[in-house]
C-alpha cells in the first residue's frame, strides 16, 4: 500500500466524520439527547483530528533535503501526538456539558435518535477498519491514531445508544423518573473511554518526538551487523523511530590494522546488509573504532 492510498483513506474518513458529525449534532439538538450531543463534539474532533494526520502524513512522505537530512517522519508523530491530544480536550468538554445537563431537568431524547445513533455506529466501524488496514501495511503511527480515533467514535455512539435507550424507556418500565439522566451517564462513560484511548496514542509518539531507544531491534541488528566479514565487535548499537523508519547508531571494532579505506569499505557494507535485512531501517551511522583486545591480552601477558 502507497502513501497516496493511506491519504486516500484519511480523506475519506474525514469527508464521513464531517457528514456524522453534523449528523449526530443536528440530531441531538432536536431529538433532546446531551448524548448526541456530545457525541458529535467528539465526531468534530474525529474531522479535525483526520486533517491533522493527513497532513503528518504527506509531510512525511518527503524525502530528505539539506535543512532536513534525516527526513520529515516525525511529521507523523507530531500528527499522532495532536490526534490523542484532541481527545483528551474533547472529552473533557463531554463531561462538561454533561454535568451541566444533570443538574438541570429535561424530558427524555427521542425515540428516533436511536436509528441515527446506529447508522453512526456501523459506518465508524467500517471507517475503522479501512484506515486501520492502510495503517498496518503502511507502518504509519499517525494513520494508526486516525483509526483508532474512528473506534472510539464508534464506542462513544454505542455508550449513547445504551444511555438513550434507558433514558426513553427507563424511567416507565422501573417506575424510576431518575433514569432519564442515564443519557448524560452514558456520555460520561464515553469520555473516559476516549480519554484512555488519547492517552495510549500520545505514549508512542511521544516516545518518538523524545527519541526513545528501541532496544529489541537494536539487538536484531547488532546480530546482523556481527554476521559481516571483518567486523570483530559490535557495541554501543541505538535504535530510534521516525515516522514509518528507524535511525541506528552502531560502533563496529576492526582490526587495527585495518586502513581508512578498507575500513569505510566494510563500515558501507554493513550499512549495506543491516538496511538489506531491515526495511525499515532508513539510516545507519557507523562509528569505526580499533579492536584493542588482542593487544592488551598480549600485554598482560607479557607483564606477568
Amino acid at each position: 500500500m502507497s502513501v497516496d492510498q493511506v491519504q486516500r483513506n484519511t480523506v475519506i474518513g474525514l469527508a464521513a466524520s464531517v457528514l456524522l458529525a453534523g449528523g449526530k449534532f443536528i440530531a441531538g439538538v432536536l431529538g433532546n439527547s446531551s448524548a448526541m450531543v456530545a457525541d458529535g463534539v467528539e465526531s468534530l474532533a474525529d474531522t479535525v483530528g483526520s486533517i491533522v494526520v493527513w497532513q503528518g502524513v504527506r509531510v512525511a512522505s518527503r524525502p530528505p533535503d539539506t535543512d532536513h537530512p534525516y527526513g520529515y517522519g516525525k511529521a507523523e508523530a507530531v500528527a499522532a501526538f495532536s490526534v490523542g491530544a484532541l481527545l483528551l480536550v474533547a472529552a473533557v468538554v463531554i463531561v462538561a456539558k454533561a454535568f451541566r445537563d444533570m443538574l438541570t431537568p429535561h424530558e427524555a431524547p427521542a425515540a428516533w435518535t436511536l436509528i441515527v445513533l446506529v447508522g453512526v455506529i456501523a459506518a465508524k466501524e467500517v471507517l475503522f477498519r479501512l484506515v486501520l488496514r492502510g495503517a498496518t501495511a503502511f507502518e504509519s503511527d499517525a494513520a494508526r491514531a486516525d483509526a483508532w480515533h474512528h473506534r472510539s467514535d464508534a464506542i462513544t455512539s454505542a455508550a449513547a445508544f445504551i444511555g438513550v435507550t434507558v433514558a426513553i424507556w427507563g424511567p416507565g418500565l422501573f417506575n424510576a423518573p431518575r433514569l432519564v439522566f442515564a443519557d448524560e451517564a452514558a456520555a460520561m462513560i464515553a469520555s473516559g473511554i476516549i480519554l484512555f484511548t488519547g492517552v495510549r496514542l500520545m505514549r508512542p509518539s511521544l516516545r518518538e518526538l523524545l527519541d526513545a531507544t528501541a532496544p529489541e531491534l537494536a539487538a536484531r541488528v547488532r546480530a546482523t551487523a556481527a554476521q559481516v566479514e571483518g567486523v570483530r565487535l559490535v557495541e554501543k548499537v541505538l535504535a530510534r523511530k521516525s515516522g514509518r523508519g528507524y535511525l541506528i547508531d552502531m560502533h563496529l571494532h576492526v582490526a587495527p590494522d585495518l586502513t581508512v579505506h578498507a575500513a569505510h569499505a566494510l563500515s558501507g557494507k554493513v550499512k549495506a546488509f543491516v538496511r538489506e535485512q531491515h526495511r525499515n531501517v532508513g539510516h545507519v551511522l557507523i562509528h569505526i573504532e580499533p579492536d584493542e583486545r588482542e593487544s592488551a591480552a598480549h600485554s598482560q601477558r607479557t607483564e606477568s
